[in-house]
């Protein structure tokens, strides 16, 4: 049963006002898109209550959009045909409402809708105000709401040079972190990356967040007794944490959402200064939330009382997808997929009493030197799916669970670290999964990714073996006829410094093996992603004219363990630097890559990279290209979104305590160093890293004689959707590189 009050975590003053439902015209279109594309890709499925349909992202009308179909038949219909690019998607349990998150304008601020799946009934949950944003989450399991993050809009600007709209001579404010100088954490997250320990501290409206007694568990939990707090090994802890912010009017609440409109929302919670806060579970009887929430480096996952709003607990859990977990039918065990105490996430039973405190925790899979990347779990709690992160690849099992800790009747049962069955692999024919939902009794639906495909779903039943879908694309449709996609080779050096690092190479097509080639190395983004070995048309596009591709992991990436993702944070992040050198220059050694010929590009933080391997190794690489790039992190914190500011600083630094490192890490700090031309490639709407991020390096380049030029992305955000803009971005990306390495 859902709360029917609003939980007093602020003072009533300070709530932004309910998102407002919106009914909407039906936009379900034709069973075949108007324009179809050859090779399109379906990907983030979501099944009916039976499991014999599924909602899904396809962009085969050139932007992915909501379409739905059975998973044995080829039916497959549009149920939205705006033109605004479609994120997520979520079934309801009972089978009547596909909630899902839409980017419009291609833009970061996102809205929540919900469609009948016969493509009727169309509303608006959340994100009306175009300078909002809102984020789907969980269902209540009888269906009766969904649960909606909602960022309000920021009251006023920001204005000067720092990101409160101070001129940048001003002291600093009276609510920023003291800071030491190292990456420690910044944001609303209690855990603290030098100690590994959750801290305790008070509420918004400066009443003490007291916890109750707790008990220890097999790995260290620990409760609280009143507002002082303790901590366990695994940073379990009964108290609730919200520290000052970067980005002083940001802040996030999660409602409650009733699809027909019948009741008004509800909220469940709000936190100010907020880095993330996702409802990614409700227990059946809705007494219990399962948040995700804090930077990135330092999530948690956190336990809510719906009646109350209090927290029960908070542990640590690893960056990658948000759907952290899930509470067990009967609501005494929650299953995480956490890196708590540990160097690679695992899965974890976390036995629960009656008010929602832990009682014990036990580690019922791991396997050394790998990430359990996705967790997901059957209908009725007895099967879980993991997909483990090995060395880049997907490895798929499922494992029979059982009922651990107390029951009503045995409430004083200890927690069963045993009762877990032994795994049963499923073997997959593509090499990455994107994505596990259930769909039905014994049924799972994947989303696969391959070096040979482009995305597709595929559905198991009974877990004996996997089955296309036939409205995803085939082997075939990844690329026209003639030119198969390369397959990468994996790369492996030591920095300077004698940190391992990692990479795929992707070798041009009709050289002899030690013949040296033009050469791109390629910076992912986040800096927590990964590079996999999956399809790139990017890379395709630039293999195709004769430029190998060495696609690493510098330090920082997800993948390699928690210490590899840290190893960058604060002034570490220079040792990165000497990362992209060490891999240009392991790619002339092993590539063979030619070292008159090099090139760097990257997205993102992979954009930031770009910028600063160009001045600090401004001899290096004959040209660059970077993509959605930060230039200069302090104009980045002044115009980015406040919930991105909060995990920001987590990872490069506070703005103002940290201000002459983040000044000594921007490229345009040394921008007098640059020597190579360079493109730039941003897009219009992006409010992840504002555009004048690009335009000013590009104006300093051209005020000191390089050649610099600027290429602007319509209708496109943080990332470039839209078929037409992926193709102009890959073929000026791929000239530029061409004409500059002289292929």
């Amino acid at each position: 049963m859902l709360p029917q009050s609003v939980p007093a975590r602020i003072p009533a003053g300070t709530r932004e006002a309910a998102p407002a439902p919106l009914p909407l015209p039906d936009a379900g279109g034709p069973r075949e898109a108007v324009t179809r594309l050859r090779a399109h890709g379906c990907w983030y499925p979501s099944a009916n209550p039976q499991g014999t349909e599924a909602a899904f992202i396809c962009d085969r009308g050139g932007v992915p959009q909501l379409w739905a179909g059975p998973v044995d038949g080829d039916e497959a219909r549009l149920l939205d045909s705006s033109p605004d690019p479609v994120t997520e998607v979520s079934w309801s349990p009972d089978g009547r409402w596909i909630a899902y998150t839409t980017a419009p304008g291609g833009g970061e601020h996102t809205r929540v809708l919900c469609v009948r799946p016969d493509g009727t009934g169309r509303r608006l949950l959340a994100g009306a105000d175009p300078a909002a944003s809102a984020h789907l989450g969980c269902w209540a399991h009888d269906g009766s709401a969904v649960a909606v993050t909602f960022a309000a809009p920021a009251s006023g600007g920001t204005g000067g040079g720092l990101p409160d709209g101070r001129p940048p001579e001003a002291g600093p404010a009276a609510d920023w972190t003291e800071r030491d100088g190292h990456a420690t954490l910044v944001g609303p997250a209690p855990y603290d990356a030098a100690s590994g320990n959750v801290t305790s501290v008070t509420a918004p409206n400066g009443t003490p967040i007291t916890g109750t007694t707790g008990t220890t568990g097999t790995t260290g939990i620990t409760g609280t007794k009143g507002a002082a707090g303790t901590t366990g090994t695994t940073g379990i802890s009964t108290t609730a944490t919200t520290t000052p912010a970067a980005r002083p009017q940001g802040g996030l609440s999660v409602y409650l959402i009733d699809p027909d409109g019948l009741a008004s929302p509800v909220l469940l919670t709000t936190e100010t200064h907020a880095a993330s806060l996702r409802a990614c579970d409700l227990s059946p009887d809705g007494r219990l939330a399962l948040l995700r929430r804090g930077p990135r480096g330092r999530r948690e996952a956190v336990v809510l009382r719906t009646a109350d709003s209090v927290t029960t607990f908070a542990l640590p859990v690893a960056d990658g997808d948000p759907w952290i977990g899930r509470f067990s039918p009967e609501g005494r065990t929650l299953w995480l997929r956490s890196n708590a105490d540990r160097e690679y996430a695992a899965l974890l039973a976390v036995a629960l009493d009656d008010d929602g405190r832990p009682r014990g925790v036990s580690v019922r899979a791991e396997r050394e030197g790998s990430d359990l990347e996705l967790l997901a779990l059957a209908h009725d709690g007895r099967t879980a799916a993991l997909a483990w992160n090995v060395r880049g690849a997907s490895e798929l099992e499922l494992v029979e669970t059982a009922p651990t800790g107390p029951t009503p009747d045995a409430p004083d049962a200890p927690s069963a670290p045993d009762s877990a069955g032994p795994a049963r692999p499923l073997p997959l024919p593509h090499e990455v999964v994107t994505r596990v939902t259930a769909a039905g009794t014994g049924r799972l639906l994947l989303a696969l990714s391959g070096s040979q495909r482009r995305p597709g779903v595929w559905w198991a039943h009974e877990g004996v073996s996997l089955l296309r879908t036939p409205w995803s694309s085939r082997d075939e449709d990844a690329v026209p006829p003639g030119r198969p996609p390369v397959r990468p080779v994996p790369l492996r050096l030591t920095a300077r410094d004698g940190l391992p690092l990692s990479g795929w190479y992707y070798r041009a097509p009709g050289r002899s093996p030690d013949e040296p080639a033009p050469c791109v190395i390629h910076l992912h983004g986040g800096p927590e992603e990964q590079e996999r070995p999956v399809f790139h048309p990017l890379y395709h596009e630039l293999t195709g004219r004769g430029m190998d591709v060495f696609a690493p992991d510098v330090r920082g990436s997800l993948g390699h363990g928690r210490s590899f993702v840290d190893a960058d944070l604060g002034a570490g992040r220079f040792a990165a630097f000497d990362d992209v050198a060490d891999c240009a220059a392991h790619a002339v050694t092993a590539g063979p890559a030619d070292p008159t010929r090099l090139a760097v590009m990257g997205r993102s933080y992979g954009g930031y990279l770009t910028f600063a391997s160009l001045v600090w190794h401004p001899d290096l690489f004959r040209t660059g290209v970077a993509v959605c790039g930060m230039s200069d992190f302090l104009t980045f914190f002044a115009g980015t979104e406040p919930w991105i500011a909060e995990s920001a600083a987590h990872k490069y630094g506070h703005p103002e305590r940290d201000r002459e490192l983040l000044r000594a890490l921007s490229p345009m700090s040394r921008v007098d160093a640059l020597r190579a031309p360079l493109l730039a490639v941003h897009g219009e709407h992006d409010t992840n890293v504002p555009p004048g991020e690009s335009r000013q390096f590009v104006r300093a380049a051209r005020e000191r004689g390089i050649h610099a030029e600027l290429l602007t992305l319509r209708d496109e955000g943080h990332d470039f959707l839209r078929a037409d803009n992926r193709r102009l971005f890959r073929r000026a990306a791929a000239d530029w590189l061409e004409r500059h390495l002289h292929v």
